[in-house]
């Protein structure tokens, strides 16, 4: 039975990169997979980027998208959905990649972050939690060496930014993953322990 799973994390994890290799592995194997990634995440539009120079064309989804029509009528029949960026998904949209594994008996792999630089979920992660049958946490380190489960976001100067939009795409120059400790200092002091300029 086909399922939905989310596999979340802080940044840095390498979602992606293990978006890219279950969709390698299906291709391998003849079958029909549909990569979705939010709309402008990064300059590539269009294409899911890892951190490690691998790179697969995709659908940009955006607030509009409707998964359910986008993919009852695909020909061929696809095998496997795979959503990069899945943090930025509503919950209709949540619910209606729900439907596609319940109706059309079509697994679908979501992969995104768990919460935004101020410690909050975000809503399609929120959705994800309470819908998905599986949830995976995909684990990377703080600079203390603990587990990272939060993000800090940063300007030029390293100093930590409290307030803003909750979506800004950003890569290692504003995303700082800590664990809850180094969080809640950074989140106090205005510092990010872990921040190292980035190389020009």
């Amino acid at each position: 039975m086909a399922k939905l799973y989310f596999y979340y994390s802080t940044m840095n994890a390498g979602k992606s990169t293990l978006l890219l290799q279950a969709a390698y592995n299906y291709s391998e194997r003849g079958m029909t997979t549909k990569l979705y990634s939010f709309l402008g995440t990064n300059e590539n539009h269009g294409k899911i980027s890892s951190r490690i120079g691998i790179a697969a064309n995709a659908i940009k989804f955006d607030n509009t998208t409707n998964f359910l029509e986008d993919c009852n009528h695909s020909n061929p029949k696809i095998d496997c959905i795979l959503v990069d960026e899945a943090q930025f998904l509503s919950k209709d949209q949540v619910r209606q990649l729900a439907q596609l594994v319940d109706q059309s008996n079509i697994p679908v792999m979501c992969y995104g972050l768990r919460t935004d630089f101020q410690g909050e979920l975000f809503s399609g992660s929120a959705a994800l939690l309470a819908w998905a049958d599986t949830l995976s946490e995909l684990k990377t380190i703080c600079c203390c060496g603990r587990k990272a489960t939060m993000v800090v976001r940063v300007n030029a100067d390293g100093k930590v930014e409290q307030q803003g939009a909750q979506v800004e795409i950003g890569g290692n120059e504003r995303y700082v993953p800590l664990c809850r400790k180094h969080f809640s200092e950074s989140i106090s002091t205005g510092l990010c322990t872990g921040w190292k300029k980035p190389k020009e």
